[in-house]
C-alpha cells in the first residue's frame, strides 16, 4: 500500500467505528394542525419511542390555538406514552399571569420539563416587543418558571450568534443570563459546522463549565426550506449544500440518503469531539433521526 493510500485510510477512518451506544438523544416535534398531520406525528413518536430519548419537546407559538395544540399534544404524550415531554413556552403575546397559569397546568398534568424561549414576533419581519405585562426576556421567563415550580428548564443557544444580537459576545452574555436565572441546559439551534459548535462550547465552558450544551441537529432534505429556517436563527448554510442536492427534486429517496449522510457525518464529528447528547429537529418525521441514531449506536 502506498503512502497516499495509507494517509487516506488514516485520515478518513469510519466516523462511527468507535461509537458504543453511549449516547443520549432527544427529539423535537411540533403540534399538528390536522388529523392527517396528527397521524404522521404519532407514527413518528411510535417509531422513535423505543430509542428511549431523554425527552421529547413540543414547540409553541403565540396565539391561543397554537398554545392549545401544544398543550393537547404534550398531555397526550403524558397519557399514552412513557416518554418524558418537554413543553415549549415563550414570552410572546401573554402576560406573566397567563404564562404562569400555563406553567401550572403543565405541572399539574405531570410535565416537569420546560423549554423556555423568548419567542419570535407573531408577524415575521416585525421587531420583537414584549407584552406590557409579560416576561421581557427568556432569562426573565426562566426565573419566573422557577418560582412557579421546580421545573427542569432548557433554553436556546446560538453557535453562530442570534440574528438580533449586537455581536457574539453579547449573545453569549444573554445565554449566561438565562443560565444564571436557573436554566439546566442549553440546546443549540441547528448548524452545519462542527468547528463552530466546538468553538462556542469552549467559550461557554470558560464562563460556565458545568452547563450542558446540547447540539441541535436538523437533517436537511430541502435546502430552500433550510435557508428559510436559517434566516430566523442565524445559522449558515454552506454553499456546497446546494450542489449536493442539485438534480434531486424528483428523487425523494436520494434526497433522504444525502440528508442522512450529511447529518450523520456532522454527528460523527461531534461524537469524536466528546458530544454524548444529540437533539434532533424532526419536523415530525422519524426516518432520518432514527437512521442517524442507529449510526450512533442508539438502538431500541
Amino acid at each position: 500500500m502506498n503512502r497516499l493510500s495509507q494517509d487516506a485510510l488514516g485520515n478518513h477512518a469510519p466516523l462511527f467505528a468507535k461509537t458504543r451506544g453511549d449516547v443520549a438523544v432527544s427529539f423535537e416535534f411540533f403540534p399538528p394542525k390536522t388529523d392527517a398531520m396528527a397521524e404522521t406525528l404519532w407514527r413518528s413518536i411510535e417509531t422513535l419511542a423505543p430509542l428511549k430519548p431523554r425527552f421529547v419537546s413540543v414547540t409553541y407559538g403565540a396565539g391561543g390555538s397554537t398554545r392549545e395544540r401544544t398543550h393537547a399534544t404534550v398531555s397526550r404524550i403524558v397519557r399514552e406514552t412513557e416518554l418524558t415531554p418537554a413543553a415549549h413556552l415563550t414570552c410572546v403575546g401573554a402576560s406573566r399571569d397567563e404564562i404562569d397559569e400555563v406553567a401550572r397546568s403543565y405541572w399539574q398534568a405531570g410535565v416537569r420539563h420546560i423549554v423556555a424561549l423568548r419567542g419570535d414576533p407573531p408577524e415575521p419581519g416585525t421587531p420583537y416587543a414584549p407584552h406590557p405585562d409579560g416576561y421581557a426576556t427568556a432569562a426573565d421567563l426562566v426565573a419566573g418558571l422557577k418560582k412557579v415550580a421546580d421545573f427542569d428548564i432548557s433554553v436556546a443557544a446560538y453557535p453562530e450568534t442570534h440574528p438580533e444580537a449586537d455581536c457574539p459576545d453579547s449573545d453569549l452574555e444573554n445565554l449566561i443570563r438565562k443560565i444564571d436565572a436557573g436554566a439546566d441546559r442549553a440546546i443549540t439551534q441547528f448548524f452545519f459546522s462542527a468547528d463552530n459548535f466546538f468553538r462556542f462550547r469552549d467559550k461557554l465552558a470558560a464562563r460556565r463549565p458545568d452547563v450542558e450544551l446540547v447540539p441541535g441537529i436538523l437533517p436537511v432534505t430541502n435546502v430552500a426550506t433550510a435557508r428559510r429556517f436559517a434566516g430566523q436563527c442565524g445559522a449558515a448554510i454552506p454553499d456546497w449544500m446546494d450542489g449536493v442536492f442539485e438534480g434531486l427534486d424528483e428523487l425523494p429517496a436520494a434526497r433522504q440518503l444525502v440528508a442522512a449522510t450529511i447529518a450523520g457525518e456532522l454527528c460523527g464529528q461531534l461524537y469524536a469531539g466528546g458530544v454524548r447528547h444529540f437533539h434532533f429537529y424532526t419536523l415530525n418525521r422519524a426516518e432520518l433521526a432514527f437512521a442517524i441514531c442507529h449510526l450512533l449506536g442508539v438502538r431500541g
